[in-house]
This record gives structure tokens, sequence and C-alpha cells, in this order.
């Protein structure tokens, strides 16, 4: 009887567990969850059994994680935010750069950094309003009219400012706000997270979520029962573009100056962070944690490289294998969905 009972409760306990693995696979971020959390614990084991070695869990790495995660951050939640609405920004890279030098330059003038900071914010804005108007109003793909913004955007620079550096030398209240520390945090790490619960909340507990997920996975479907599919893509990338600001702002408070070319490429890492937190490239699914976790995986990754003295290189060649890896899964999963 006993033995009956103990093999009994061995497929019961298999059970269980291979649900709750299943259910943690259907979540739309348990994917990368799962990946996320393995490669803490690998970095971890690694950083106690080598302290002298693998220092990641050393505080000056841990605060240079914390500085560097919230720019792509913001940049990946407001491209984010855009893909599952079933469009593309590719211009957010350029409009991180043009806003903050605008904000540098406004400074500079003697403007201050609480009136400069919120126009380098709506110049963003208005970016991304002009880049849906351009898109929605002549049926373009979004990808093709960003990528023209990409280059307008990265030529803008020049010719408002050159190829010269802007300092930053805003009110140190100013900069303690967002290049600070707050109990021991950064508070740019701590603005992110205000980020990643407000879009959390926006896309996944309000109405304008799931009219963004309608349009994004159904556009016709979701303007046959109501939803104003222009609006919604219209606000989403004005949030691509005000979020790229953002960024801007981040980075330039952080550092102190502004460089020209400081932005080139972030798009494309942006679009990366999405895509492995489990973004379907045509739209209508995703989830704001998976953009947070994919964010923090490429960080993750980039830091490991770094303390493993790695060549540069091979950073770009893992995030590229993980970018089609990732954009293969999701697909898998789509059309198992589909079926």
């Amino acid at each position: 009887m006993t033995i009956t009972m103990t093999d009994s409760a061995v497929p019961k306990s298999r059970t269980r567990k291979q649900s709750l693995l299943k259910q943690i696979m259907t979540m739309p971020a348990g994917a990368i969850l799962l990946v996320f959390i393995t490669l803490q614990i690998v970095c971890i084991v690694g950083a106690l059994a080598y302290p002298d070695d693998f220092r990641y869990l050393s505080p000056q790495n841990l605060t240079i994680l914390m500085k560097a995660i919230p720019v792509l951050g913001c940049l990946a939640l407001g491209a984010g935010i855009l893909m599952i609405a079933g469009e593309f920004d590719l211009s957010i890279g350029s409009v991180y750069t043009f806003t903050a030098i605008l904000m540098a330059t406004l400074i500079d003038a003697g403007v201050s950094a609480f009136i400069a900071a919120p126009l380098g914010i709506l110049t963003g804005v208005l970016i991304g309003l002009l880049n849906g108007t351009i898109t929605l109003r002549f049926g373009l793909p979004s990808f093709i009219v960003t990528l023209g913004g990409l280059l307008f955007w990265r030529g803008a620079v020049l010719l408002y400012n050159g190829a010269v550096q802007v300092r930053f030398d805003p009110e140190p209240i100013f900069t303690s706000l967002f290049a600070g520390t707050i109990l021991g945090v950064n508070a740019a790490f701590i603005w992110i997270i205000l980020f990643v619960v407000g879009f959390y909340l926006l896309l996944h507990r309000h109405k304008f979520g799931n009219h963004v997920f309608a349009t994004g996975g159904n556009r016709a479907a979701a303007t046959a029962i109501g939803i104003n599919t222009d609006r919604v893509k219209l606000i989403a990338f004005a949030i691509a573009g005000g979020m790229a600001a953002v960024a801007g702002i981040i980075a330039t408070a952080r550092v102190g100056s502004v460089q020209p070319g400081q932005g080139a490429g972030l798009e494309l890492q942006a679009i990366a962070a999405c895509v492995i937190g489990g973004l379907s490239l045509s739209g209508g699914r995703g989830s704001i944690i998976g953009i947070f976790l994919g964010v923090m995986l490429i960080h993750t990754i980039t830091d490991v490289l770094l303390l493993l003295r790695a060549p540069g290189f091979y950073l770009d060649m893992f995030i590229a294998t993980l970018i089609v890896v990732a954009a293969a899964f999701n697909h898998l999963i789509e059309r198992r969905g589909a079926a």
C-alpha cells in the first residue's frame, strides 16, 4: 500500500511542476523571465565562487548597471508600445540626441532645466506625432517613414549645433533628481521602475491598453468594434517620441554633456530588447514586463562579457544570435496560438 502511494505521489508532483512551468511559459513574459532568472543564478554563483575575478555583485558593478539600464529602458518602453500597436519607429535614437542637445543648449542660454526638459519632451512628442501623421495620412510603412526620420533628425543635430559636444550644467537639484541617489539607489533606476509600473497599468489595466493590443493584432476588427485605430497609433507614436526625449534627459544628466552621435544604434538596441522580451514583430502581442526584462538581459550579458574581458565583437555576435532565436521562438508561439 505504501509503495502504491509513493508511486502515485511522484507523478502528481511532476504534474504540478510541469503545470507550473507550462503556466509560466504561457505568460507574455514567461520565457524571458525563466531565461533571466537562470542567467542571474549563474552570475550570482560565479560571483560567489570567484569574487576576485568575477565582480558581478560588487557595489561598483551594480551601480554601473543601475545607471545604464534606464536609458535603453526608456527607449524600449516607447518603442515597445508602438510595436504592440503594429508600427515601428527607427528615429528614436536620433530624437534622443536632438532633444538632449536642444535641452542642453537652452540651459546654456540661461533657461531653467525645469523648463528646458519639458520643452525637450514636448519636442519628442511632436516628432512622434509627425511620424505618425505622415505614416497614417499617406498609408506608408512606418519603417520607411521613421528611417527617413532617423536620417533627418541626425542631420538636424548637426545643422542646429554642429559636430561639437554640448555641456550640460543644470541646477544641482535637477541633476540630483535624475542622476543622484535616493536611499542608496540610483535616481535614474527609480525613474525607470516608475515608468515600468505606469506603463504596465496603462497597457494591462486600462482600456487604452486593450485598444493598443486590438489595433496591433487586427486593425480591421478593431475598427469594426468602434476603436479609433488612427488615434491609438498616433498616441503610441507620441509615447515613443516622448520616451526617447526622456532617455536623452536621463543620459545627459548622468554624463554632464551631449555628443552629436551618441544616439546612433540605440533604436536597434531598443527594438532588439523588445523582440527578446517577447513582442511580436507583427504587433498585437507583448508585455511591459517582457520589455523591461529584455533590456535587463541585454545589459546583463553586456556586463558579463565586459567582466570576462571578452572582445567587443563577442557582444554583437551574442546579441544578434539572441535576437534571431527570440524572434523564431516568438513566431513559433504565434503559430501554435493560431493553430
